[in-house]
């Protein structure tokens, strides 16, 4: 992607999940924060490869697949280990921790995720005045890899694309639970935001 539509994603990125965050914070008990956004370039190894050498471990994702004439995927990840902070901070009081998320907690992630991506996805949708489609979101448990390659079905996975990422930060009760946005960006769609940069300069 060239440097200005990469900047320009990193801007629709930012702003969307901004507002987003702001909408949170009203409506919850905990207050909701826009850590980081950056966009960059890489190959699904190396996107794997940068997450493991991190935090690695296992997560909890709500995904997407968006439709239409600039298909993407999109995902939002959470600790599982947090969902007593995230319970408390969306809804006001506390789920118990369990080895696996039972269906109330998947509810629960299911309708942050579908808030947080579609605030993304409207954004995109306006800057392309296009309509998307996105599916129902679906809540999946696992090791980073397994959620990670999941953003990749559609795509080569040999090749690179145009990664998102923002980082969302909850705050309740002097605890404090990371999020993670991820979108990848398939070619037409890095077009046509170079397309919208050139017939606005």
């Amino acid at each position: 992607m060239e440097v200005k539509a990469s900047q320009m994603l990193e801007r629709i990125a930012l702003a969307s999940l901004e507002k987003c965050v702001s909408k949170l914070s009203r409506i919850s008990a905990g207050k909701w924060s826009v850590e980081a956004a950056r966009v960059t370039f890489r190959s699904m190894d190396e996107a794997v490869g940068e997450h493991s050498s991190g935090a690695g471990g296992t997560g909890a994702a709500v995904y997407f697949e968006v439709r239409g004439e600039y298909p993407f995927t999109s995902m939002v990840v959470f600790r599982p280990e947090d969902i007593d902070t995230l319970s408390r901070g969306f809804l006001g009081f506390s789920f118990s921790k369990l080895p696996n998320l039972n269906q109330a907690q998947e509810l629960l992630l299911s309708e942050l995720g579908n808030i947080i991506l579609n605030a993304l996805i409207s954004s995109l949708s306006n800057t392309l005045k296009q309509s998307f489609l996105p599916s129902a979101p679906k809540c999946v448990q696992g090791e980073t890899r397994f959620l990670l390659e999941a953003l990749w079905t559609s795509l080569d996975q040999t090749k690179k694309h145009s990664l998102v990422t923002v980082i969302l930060d909850l705050q309740c009760d002097n605890k404090v639970t990371r999020s993670e946005v991820i979108a990848v960006m398939p070619e037409n769609m890095e077009a046509a935001l170079s397309a919208v940069l050139e017939s606005a300069g």
